[in-house]
């Protein structure tokens, strides 16, 4: 978009406030809201915030930073303030000598993505499907761990209670500009999804950002809190954020092969191959709570073994049936949890270093990998994916790829940051102890 655009739209529209959006290192969705009086001071770089405040970025000697708006991120938000709309811009986050920030996790997707050139590629596209729980509200407006519905999958209304707030959860999404392909309840009661198109890397997780805002936003209007916590809830399934990945050279995918096995190219295979390669490495960024693990466990149908397969749901990647543009590589064992933009650096790293040095991707694994015994996965070849966020992090410390694909701010802050996480979950004594041990003991 430009300038005069975005002005002209502020106008006719009745904007009052600007949300100038970034993301911090865990992905949560920061914001400073100005004014729209100030608003040509953003589109000219010059909004200043203190960086220092912010988790995993600099420390109070270094506070100063500025905010860049993308001017094609801009939209206005279909709900408004009683003195007008609100709109928004996603930023990047700069330093005060004009350079790239770092340990800004868009800016630093965006220099991995740059590497794909360097790879003979011209795109990555990525298609998520982030799941979520509705559960009540009480009265006072904090959330309960009552759920709105008892629904499984595919269920309507009036099982599916949650059906109306999913729609309007769509039709705001809509009015974003988002292309809906499928919406629906999960396998879980409370639990549901919504898928939208795919898009270029960038893209993909500037809308996972911007969905998870609409979901929070548009549940609490149905007396609802809407969580991507990966598992809320003890005994079923937990949420997933399968990711669809994909490369293209100009228009083609590079995926696909009308020849090849399964009609997938090498590229195709080399870059599962790197994905499988560095997966227990890259779990600590694509499933980084301690609660992530509570869902990659096998029989809820959340991956937990390192595998590959086109025709069952178990293994960590999954080649969906579809060709020719729409080949991919769906990788299952991501979570919403996950910074979308250090997940899919993390993720095209493991594929490009696969691409780079031709790794053969394993036999495939059509069975269901739940129901094999221990030897039959020694002898396939299959391994664990992490079970603890500590041992996910002992792998992602030891993985130069990986390192490499964060940046040394990135990764540093991030591996501080979940020690401490997991030094404060391990030392908690927690319910299940004192109900197994108290009395016993």
């Amino acid at each position: 978009m430009k300038r005069e655009e975005i002005l002209r739209l502020v106008k006719e529209n009745n904007v009052h406030y600007i949300r100038l959006q970034f993301t911090d290192l865990f992905g949560t969705v920061k914001n400073v809201e100005i004014p729209v009086s100030q608003l040509s001071k953003a589109l000219d770089n010059k909004m200043m915030f203190d960086g220092s405040s912010i988790e995993g970025f600099v420390r109070i000697e270094e506070s100063d930073m500025y905010l860049y708006p993308d001017l094609d991120t801009f939209v206005i938000f279909p709900w408004s303030s009683e003195k007008g709309k609100i709109a928004r811009f996603i930023c990047d986050v700069y330093n005060p000598d004009g350079t790239p920030f770092e340990g800004d996790p868009r800016n630093n997707l965006k220099s991995v993505l740059r590497d794909l050139e360097n790879h003979g590629f011209s795109g990555f596209n990525v298609g998520p499907e982030p799941e979520f729980f509705l559960f009540k509200l009480d009265e006072k407006g904090e959330p309960t761990l009552d759920l709105n519905d008892h629904g499984g999958y595919f269920d309507l209304a009036p099982t599916d209670l949650g059906e109306n707030c999913r729609r309007d959860i769509v039709l705001e999404l809509q009015e974003l500009g988002f292309d809906i392909e499928a919406s629906h309840h999960e396998v879980a009661p409370g639990q549901h999804e919504i898928d939208f198109k795919y898009q270029n890397a960038l893209r993909a997780c500037d809308d996972i950002q911007t969905f998870k805002l609409v979901v929070k936003t548009i549940a609490r209007k149905h007396g609802l809190h809407a969580t991507f916590m990966p598992k809320p809830l003890f005994g079923v399934n937990g949420s997933g954020m399968h990711c669809n990945l994909s490369l293209f050279t100009g228009d083609e995918n590079a995926f696909y092969d009308p020849n090849g096995q399964l009609e997938l190219s090498e590229t195709a295979r080399y870059f599962l191959a790197g994905i499988l390669k560095h997966a227990k490495s890259f779990t600590a960024i694509t499933n980084p709570t301690v609660n992530s693990y509570k869902r990659l466990v096998p029989g809820y149908e959340a991956p937990s073994y390192v595998a590959w397969s086109a025709r069952n749901r178990s293994p960590l990647i999954r080649i969906p049936a579809s060709r020719g543009l729409s080949t991919r590589v769906e990788v299952r064992s991501v979570d919403p949890s996950a910074n979308p933009y250090l997940a899919m650096a993390a993720l095209l790293a493991a594929g490009l270093d696969g691409i780079k040095n031709k790794e053969a991707a394993p036999d495939p694994i059509d069975q269901n990998i739940y129901a094999m015994t221990t030897s039959q996965l020694k002898e396939c070849g299959i391994e664990n994916l992490p079970s603890t966020l500590d041992q996910a992090l002992g792998y992602l410390k030891e993985d130069k790829v990986m390192q490499a694909a964060l940046g040394n701010h990135l990764f540093e802050h991030f591996i501080e940051a979940k020690e401490i996480e997991w030094n404060l979950f391990r030392t908690q004594v927690h319910p299940w102890e004192r109900e197994q041990y108290m009395n016993q003991y």
